[in-house]
């Protein structure tokens, strides 16, 4: 029987544009590119050379910092371009898929018979150890440190995010897999939702999480369960998709990034889910799914904590839902604050929404308002689940005082668990950049 912890902080956002749980298939355009910046904290070294040929799995890129940690290339092609921005930064490794795919065999292995180093090694060799990150500092891990433990969340409960119940339906044999590898590596929790159908996943410690928002967030388990103090190390997977990429190396010896994406957001025509790889060009995905003449934001991710990107952009690394909100910048409000609003969502009842019960909204990306000096009213508190003051530690890394930031508990969080507290804030400071550009200093300093 799982451990049960309810959470009585947080807020669920009901937006339209929820994916209908069906499949839609898709044909690839056959242009993929891995973004060095979806692994937080990764210096990377490209090691291909443009026009050579890879196969799926082979690197494509390095950490600087630790060379070992490779990241693999999601299909087998022709490298096309190293996209380079300002001071030679590497925005990208582009490559053209072949028709035939073909793959590097790491050859299968029985994880049971396997140590914990033999799976770091294994997870090192094919290019997938960089998708788990680390507390202190929410960053790509190194495989130098040993974690005290390893969390994965299985919970996803931000505003349209895709069900992982639905992605991981007939591959709970690879979800076991990869759970039973980390295991070996360290004792291993996964957090879980209310009636969730892996509460019998074996080898691991498992935890129901009852709440709203942000009860899914891996911060929020590592907070309740095993904290993090100076000088200590957790692993931490808040895409569970990644235990599967773990699973499938074991159980076929090959690197399969396939992922299952929610196209999702008010503007789709059709919401619903696709398989893509990580890595694949959006066009195809997002040609024909909403109305171009509509002023929209499409969003890698889900609205909280997700990027701006284009149709010419590529599915992140960690992303599971694709979203399309309006942008809401051609907005033309007769009389504009003073409205009642019935159609538009408000925290604190400033709108006359809250008469009309329990809806689903379609907001569009406008702040809504103007930077301003920071108000002391706890309002981060009520949708931050954990032990921590919220609003003292954003102060403490504005004023840039590291030993308050360190009193504060910043070793526990990571920068998408401010990402509610954020969207309530009447000040509309960024608190996720804040956050982490503290963690960064943070990490300089005590490197």
């Amino acid at each position: 029987m799982a451990n049960v912890i309810k959470l009585s902080k947080g807020l669920d956002i009901h937006l339209q544009g929820k994916a209908e749980e069906k499949l839609v298939q898709l044909k690839s355009n056959g242009q993929y590119a891995l973004v060095p910046d979806d692994f937080e904290g990764v210096t990377p070294k490209v090691v291909v050379k443009e026009g050579v040929t890879v196969k799926a799995g082979d690197a494509l890129f390095v950490n600087k910092q630790y060379p070992e940690v490779k990241f693999a290339s999601p299909v087998s092609g022709t490298v096309r371009e190293v996209v380079r921005g300002e001071r030679r930064k590497v925005l990208c490794v582009k490559v053209e898929a072949d028709k035939e795919q073909q793959y590097t065999d790491f050859g299968k292995k029985d994880v049971s018979k396997m140590n914990g180093q033999q799976v770091i090694d294994a997870l090192l060799e094919a290019g997938i150890f960089g998708y788990i990150n680390q507390l202190p500092y929410a960053v790509s891990t190194n495989p130098t440190v040993q974690p005290k433990a390893i969390f994965v969340s299985a919970l996803r409960d931000k505003p349209l995010a895709a069900d992982f119940e639905y992605e991981v339906k007939g591959q709970e044999l690879e979800f076991q897999t990869g759970l039973t590898a980390l295991s070996k590596i360290a004792k291993t929790y996964l957090g879980i939702g209310v009636d969730s159908k892996l509460e019998e996943m074996r080898d691991v410690e498992v935890t129901v999480f009852a709440g709203k928002c942000p009860a899914g967030n891996v911060g929020v388990h590592v907070n309740h369960l095993d904290p993090v103090n100076k000088g200590e190390v957790v692993w931490t997977i808040g895409d569970p998709t990644v235990v599967l990429f773990i699973g499938r190396l074991f159980s076929t010896g090959k690197v399969n990034l396939k992922r299952l994406v929610a196209l999702c957001g008010s503007e789709v025509k059709a919401p619903a889910y696709v398989d893509m790889l990580v890595g694949e060009e959006l066009s195809t995905l997002l040609s024909n799914s909403y109305d171009p003449d509509h002023h929209v934001r499409i969003i890698n991710g889900n609205v909280l904590t997700g990027r701006p990107t284009t149709k010419e952009g590529f599915l992140g690394a960690h992303t599971s839902e694709i979203t399309v909100i309006p942008e809401g910048d051609n907005a033309d409000e007769m009389l504009g604050w003073i409205l009642p609003r019935f159609k538009q969502f408000s925290v604190n009842r400033s709108y006359f929404s809250w008469l009309c019960g329990k809806k689903n909204y379609a907001l569009d990306a406008r702040v809504k308002g103007g930077e301003r000096h920071m108000i002391m009213s706890g309002e981060y508190d009520k949708v931050l689940p954990m032990d921590i003051y919220g609003e003292y530690l954003i102060k403490a890394i504005i004023s840039g005082d590291i030993d308050r930031q360190e009193a504060l508990g910043i070793y526990e969080v990571a920068p998408e668990d401010f990402a509610l507290a954020e969207f309530v804030d009447s000040s509309k400071l960024e608190l996720q950049r804040i956050v982490r550009e503290g963690l960064n200093i943070l990490r300089k300093e005590n490197a």
